[in-house]
């Protein structure tokens, strides 16, 4: 840390006066040390007896004057450390307080960046990381804020398209703007598609918010992990089918054992599973991989639909993001499937991610084989 122009003018001032007093007080010493020698002879008898036991080097110590200068000239140096030292600190704690008003006064992006001794900088350190903390809680509560905003205005929106419909096509049924009986079927399927559609976007809205918050437990039982998703497979053939599609599952090795919750899991690979037989256009097959590797299980949900845009990639998870608008409103979707998914696998200590080229669309889940560690993505997934 530099000191400014005034603090070492005066320290130089500090340490020159504490000189000046320190010989004003030796000399004092010594001429009082003096007069009670030559008024005591006794004393002065005894200090030459003491000198002359004394011997360093073969030598007597003939000037006991000098020793005594060499012990004060000491004590001196020791005293002139202290003081500028201590001053020196007092202008570092000073200097460390006013980044602190800097700091208090809004500039939160400002950090301590001078260095000090040892005992200082652990105080430096500690601000600063006090400093951070208190920043990155501002920024999660304003980006929570923020969160929570754009979650009731996309629920708003979700909600007021269909429930449009439903009164409107109800208003049409009271007050009995009708042709025919077969108009009013049609009116109340139409009412009643919508109204279904709320159902499940309410639904899956509730799961997702269950799913954020930290007080919702998992079940957590030991899980045959090949055989969940065998029996995913097979529940799934029929339907698989009829859109002209294969469904397999394969697992290295062949019966994976793990810590899991199976309903939540089974949730992950149900909305996986679906979105591929739903948006998989052009796709002849939808694969499900398992392999143990080391302490976790990597599992791909694998299809040779159409190409997902590399722009949408790392928007699958948002919250009621749809790569196409108009396709998802057809197929009913909600938007929150896979922000589920991935808040499901975060809580089992996981994480996910989708790949997408040409070829083949992945979506990459990767899970701890023990609950209790939490798995950090690599820069290869």
């Amino acid at each position: 840390m530099r000191l400014t122009p005034r603090e070492k003018w005066s320290l130089i001032f500090e340490g020159v006066v504490t000189v000046v007093l320190l010989l004003l007080l030796n000399l004092s010493i010594i001429v009082i040390l003096n007069d009670v020698l030559h008024s005591n002879p006794g004393i002065a008898g005894g200090v030459y007896m003491i000198k002359r036991s004394l011997v360093i080097g073969g030598r007597y110590i003939w000037s006991y004057q000098n020793l005594f200068i060499a012990i004060l000239i000491l004590i001196d140096c020791g005293v002139l450390y202290w003081r500028l030292i201590r001053r020196y600190h007092l202008y570092q704690m000073n200097h460390i307080i006013a980044e602190l008003h800097y700091i208090s006064e809004g500039h939160l992006e400002h950090r301590i960046t001078f260095k000090l001794d040892y005992r200082l900088q652990r105080v430096v350190d500690s601000v600063n990381s006090l400093v951070d903390s208190a920043t990155q809680s501002m920024n999660d509560e304003r980006q929570a804020e923020r969160s929570k905003d754009e979650l009731i205005t996309n629920v708003s929106h979700d909600i007021r398209t269909p429930l449009t419909s439903i009164i409107g096509y109800l208003g049409l049924i009271e007050d009995h703007q009708y042709q025919s009986e077969e108009d009013l079927v049609k009116y109340s399927h139409i009412a009643y598609l919508k109204a279904t559609q709320m159902k499940s976007l309410v639904e899956d809205l509730f799961e997702y918010l269950k799913m954020r918050g930290a007080e919702t437990d998992l079940a957590i039982n030991q899980v045959n992990f090949s055989q969940m998703l065998e029996q995913l497979a097979a529940s799934y053939e029929l339907e698989a089918s009829r859109k002209h599609l294969t469904i397999s599952s394969t697992s290295d090795p062949d019966d994976i054992m793990m810590d899991a919750d199976a309903e939540k899991l089974g949730r992950v690979f149900n909305n996986l599973i679906s979105n591929a037989l739903k948006y998989g256009e052009q796709a002849t097959f939808i694969s499900l991989n398992a392999k143990l590797v080391g302490d976790q299980v990597i599992v791909r949900v694998a299809n040779d639909g159409r190409e997902i845009p590399t722009a949408a990639l790392n928007q699958l998870f948002e919250r009621f993001y749809r790569v196409e608008e108009s396709r998802s409103k057809e197929t009913g979707g909600t938007g929150l499937g896979l922000a589920i998914a991935q808040s499901i696998v975060e809580r089992h200590g996981g994480y996910i991610f989708a790949e997408s080229d040409e070829k083949l669309t992945s979506f990459v889940i990767h899970l701890p084989v023990h609950q209790g560690v939490k798995l950090q993505p690599t820069e290869l997934g």
